[in-house]
């Protein structure tokens, strides 16, 4: 079943055309790998998706309704949620706290405050800071900050998350863990559509992946597929 789906995504800042008629689709259940160089208009396609930014052109539908033009907090009730390439925590307040505001604020019906409670001591716990709730965001370690924005996301009750760069600068072994964070989340029954120059990771966890660059798609495949697609060694993979 497709739950998200683009056509002809394009996005324009002045005379920049930043992504150019971008098609693409994502069934339920999947995790899809997105790729390219810096700068190929990865970070802007969740932007638009996640309502941050209009489209410039195209249209996107997510379980067949047209979410075009929709604000982010409208389409984060409808079931999208995300991550941020620069992490966007709330420093000052505790773990728990962070969380506890997606329980409250960020689900399409209102939800008891000690339901609330309940399920951001349950989400703390599936992604492994359990024993960290009364810490500051702040003072958590960049690995676990990354945990506790994912945390903060599924919060909202999501049908698909969008994760931006989860594994930047992450050590080989944090990286590990983050890619069993993520199976799980998939596991949980939420489809993934993860940005990613981790390659390790994207090819290992991903089921297709689609590769930007300069703001067109060259190539969308299975991980077999794009490590063998020249223009993708070409352009991204460099080998």
């Amino acid at each position: 079943m497709r739950l998200l789906e683009g056509k002809g995504i394009t996005k324009q800042f002045g005379g920049l055309t930043a992504l150019y008629n971008v098609d693409f689709s994502i069934h339920h259940g999947e995790i899809i790998g997105l790729i390219g160089p810096n700068g190929a208009g990865k970070t802007t396609l969740f932007n638009l998706l996640s309502g941050a930014y209009p489209l410039s052109a195209g249209t996107t539908w997510f379980k067949g309704e047209d979410i075009t033009g929709l604000k982010p907090n409208q389409i984060c009730r409808r079931g999208i949620a995300r991550t941020f390439q620069l992490i966007k925590l709330f420093g000052n307040m505790t773990a728990f706290e962070n969380v506890l505001l997606g329980c409250l604020f960020g689900v399409s019906k209102k939800t008891h405050p000690s339901d609330a409670r309940e399920r951001a001591r349950e989400l703390l716990e599936f992604v492994g800071l359990s024993a960290m709730e009364a810490s500051p965001a702040a003072e958590l370690t960049l690995a676990n900050q990354k945990r506790l924005e994912v945390a903060r996301g599924l919060a909202t009750q999501p049908e698909l998350m969008l994760l931006d760069e989860l594994m930047a600068g992450l050590n080989p072994a944090e990286v590990t863990e983050a890619m069993k964070l993520v199976t799980k989340i998939r596991d949980a029954g939420i489809t993934i559509f993860m940005i990613e120059h981790v390659m390790k990771a994207i090819m290992d966890i991903s089921d297709r992946i689609i590769v930007l660059h300069f703001g067109t798609k060259i190539a969308e495949g299975t991980p077999k597929d794009i490590g063998a697609n020249r223009k993708v060694i070409e352009v991204y993979l460099g080998v």
